[in-house]
């Protein structure tokens, strides 16, 4: 299959601490020429003074990982490598969603089943990863070496759990390796001659094609922001619905922040377009880095753009909540797609039976452990999040709390932030509403009312040919009769209505208008001195408004 025919795909490596994730990724880039030979011997003499000889393939990832951070470059071709039928990005454990922290570095097999391995496994299918390669490594480790009863002890351990979660067993290979050594890798393993399926390269390239829902509307949520020298500002995402193309107009939410699209990169190539599943770096115009942050959405400014959610109502169930149960008013660490956001339960709906859904309770006081609900859920800060039936990916979370994920849920209906009115500007050919008003006094009617001619715009020098229908006016609303402009002298006394200029709060001087509204009181100061403009400068101390 030439390259241009190959579908890139996405490998990520989830597991225990020190189960050997990041070994095993390195040494596979590593056997496919992803790294030179020289690199990897600095990373065996600097990993032999630090007595960590083992590390020599996991800092293939490790060093890229720092490289990242300190944001000097974007490189992450280490972490790309190609099958006999896919283009691959491999994303590190470490560096994503999965990770987590440990107290107990020991890494048996024991160790992840009893602590973070299974929880793995359920945030992996709760956050849409329906295709999985179990590796059982260090297998060089084992007693015998290379033991297949242990082997055999392993998969028959995890494969109910597996189960549980939701995987299909059938669709899984289990393969032993070793990560550090090699064996299984690329190659057949002669020290595993009586294990007959797929090395992991083999398994990587059985994997079948993700759907790629290219026909939605784009949807890429921003993973990191880098500022470029000689180019500018650089979001980085993976697209997740839709198409992103250079010269695109996007909006950020939850800002609402417009701009355009110069180009699109991955891989440190240029692309005419990225699809659903790529990784990719797209240079935008006149933005600042202060402009973007972690967990923004960008989206196609002219076809359903993303907005900030309000509230949100969603299933959920409850994994392992330090205290046995949530309470209402819980407000915990919500990660959804790229954001990490304190989120309130606000209203539990009911409780439910997580296995059929049926309804056990309305409006429940709480959630324990093992019980799933639908809930009301109201984020502390801007968030954007989509309903699973229409961007699944932007609609399946984690929540998380003391350093551990206490409960997965999807989300079933969003409540989004109404649009407001925004300085928009309206170019040539364009059309749309707009409220206007005259400053000075002007007659007109409703078109629905009169036969008045559409009316033309003066202005910079030109009119606009009054042959060309320009305007019509669609509704107005009249000054009313008892609404006349009045004088107020010195020592004179009325009742006023006065309608403030701009945006005011109580305890401030602003200019104001006042109008006449027919009525008479004695005695009353008029609360202010004229302007030469015409506008009264009056001080509402103490007014509440």
């Amino acid at each position: 299959m030439g390259d241009d025919e190959k579908v890139h795909i996405n490998i990520v490596f989830i597991g225990n601490v020190d189960s050997g994730k990041s070994t095993t990724g390195g040494h596979l880039i590593y056997k496919l020429g992803g790294i030179k030979k020289d690199v990897i011997e600095k990373f065996e003499k600097e990993a032999a003074e630090m007595n960590k000889r083992s590390f020599k393939y996991a800092w293939v990832l490790d060093k890229l990982k720092a490289e990242r951070e300190r944001g000097v470059t974007i490189d992450i071709s280490m972490s790309k490598f190609e099958t006999t039928k896919y283009h691959c990005t491999l994303i590190d454990a470490p560096g994503h969603r999965f990770h987590q922290e440990h107290v107990n570095r020991t890494g048996s097999f024991e160790t992840g089943i009893n602590g973070q391995t299974t929880e793995h496994a359920l945030l992996a299918y709760t956050l849409g990863v329906n295709q999985m390669i179990c590796c059982c490594n260090k297998m060089d480790a084992t007693t015998p070496k290379y033991s297949k009863g242990r082997f055999e002890e392993l998969v028959t351990n995890f494969s109910p759990l597996l189960i549980k979660v939701g995987y299909n067993l059938s669709d899984i290979p289990f393969i032993p390796i070793s990560g550090f050594v090699g064996e299984n890798i690329i190659e057949r393993s002669t020290n595993l001659d009586w294990y007959k399926g797929p090395t992991l390269f083999e398994a990587i390239d059985q994997i079948k094609v993700p759907k790629r829902p290219s026909d939605k509307p784009l949807r890429l949520p921003i993973q990191s922001v880098y500022m470029i020298g000689g180019i500018g500002v650089v979001p980085v995402g993976r697209v997740m619905t839709g198409v992103l193309k250079p010269g695109m107009a996007v909006t950020f939410a939850p800002t609402g922040v417009q701009t355009e699209v110069r180009s699109v990169e991955m891989h440190h190539e240029g692309l005419i377009e990225a699809l659903p599943g790529d990784i990719v770096g797209f240079n935008v115009k006149n933005m600042s880095v202060k402009d973007l942050k972690q967990g923004y959405v960008a989206s196609n400014s002219n076809d359903d753009p993303a907005m900030e959610a309000v509230k949100f109502t969603s299933h959920i169930i409850v994994i392992n909540h330090p205290d046995g149960k949530i309470p209402l008013g819980y407000t915990p660490i919500v990660d959804c797609h790229t954001s990490h956001i304190p989120v309130r339960f606000a209203r539990f709906v009911n409780k439910l039976d997580r296995r059929c859904n049926f309804v056990l309770e309305q409006e429940p006081k709480f959630l324990e452990n093992g019980d799933g609900g639908l809930v009301e859920m109201i984020p502390t800060k801007p968030m954007v999040v989509e309903p699973n039936a229409k961007y699944s990916s932007l609609a399946r979370f984690t929540v998380r709390d003391t350093r551990r994920t206490v409960a997965v849920g999807v989300i079933k209906d969003v409540t989004k932030k109404a649009k407001t009115h925004q300085d928009v500007t309206l170019k040539n050919g364009d059309s749309g509403a707009v409220d206007m008003i005259p400053t000075k006094p002007i007659v007109v009617e409703a078109r629905r009312k009169s036969g008045l001619p559409p009316f033309a715009f003066r202005g910079m020098r030109h009119t606009v040919p009054q042959t060309v229908p320009v305007g019509f006016v669609k509704d107005r609303l009249k000054k009313r009769k008892e609404d006349q402009d009045v004088i107020l002298k010195n020592s004179g006394a009325k009742a006023a209505k006065l309608i403030p200029t701009m945006a005011m709060v109580a305890r401030q001087t602003v200019p104001v208008r006042g109008i006449n509204d027919g009525t008479k009181e004695k005695d009353q100061d008029a609360g202010g001195s004229k302007s030469k403009k015409g506008i009264e400068e009056v001080n509402f101390d103490g007014l509440s408004i």
